[in-house]
């Protein structure tokens, strides 16, 4: 029987995930082995992601899928997961989440760049729904200027392994709430929770 697919899946649980307070961020479905397949949900929030929430939630995604019946006999694999620190920023919600933090930056062919190329480093600042705000020159000469969040074409979030300058944070406003510090030893990856990995199979 093949698998469902990423969009079937997302339309099962969107609605329980939203309802507890999450955002949606992912599904992905794939082989996990012979005879096995693998979900991924990855979900985030404004919030600190709290690690007994994320398996109450996946208890109940389980649950889901298995009377949605779409694996057949097929047992799966499911993971409940926050995003990587390095995933990229594509919604102004990441943006927000992701105040304080070390950016790199391409902006769109025909946008005015406020370095010298088109890609750069920066640090983020308070986010609109149409603008970010963007602390350039490092520790030495920071300084802030904003862009439209429709000239940046793709931005990722940079791993840093010390911690940025008072007057870089400073001017970007501090961390966001309930998110590590840049150079934290927490920054390497995602939150995952070991109880929210739930097999399960249809009875």
């Amino acid at each position: 029987m093949p698998m469902p697919t990423e969009e079937r899946v997302s339309q099962l649980v969107a609605e329980l995930v939203e309802s507890r307070g999450f955002d949606l961020e992912g599904v992905a479905v794939s082989g996990a082995g012979k005879d096995q397949a693998r979900v991924v949900v990855t979900i985030d929030s404004d919030a600190t992601v709290d690690l007994d929430a994320v398996a109450d939630l996946s208890t109940d995604v389980s649950e889901i899928l298995d009377e949605a019946g779409d694996f057949g006999e097929t047992p799966y694999l499911l993971e409940v997961t926050t995003p990587g620190v390095d995933r990229p920023l594509t919604h102004p919600r990441h943006w927000r989440r992701a105040r304080g933090r070390k950016v790199r930056i391409t902006l769109r062919p025909d946008a005015p760049v406020p370095e010298d190329t088109g890609k750069f480093e920066a640090r983020v600042g308070e986010t609109t729904d149409t603008e970010v705000a963007l602390v350039l020159g490092g520790r030495r000469k920071p300084h802030r200027v904003h862009i439209p969040l429709a000239d940046i074409e793709r931005a990722v979030v940079q791993v840093e392994f010390s911690a940025p300058g008072a007057a870089e944070m400073e001017l970007a406003g501090g961390v966001a709430p309930g998110r590590p510090a840049p150079g934290a030893q927490d920054d390497q990856g995602a939150i995952q929770s070991a109880p929210a990995s739930t097999e399960g199979t249809m009875a």
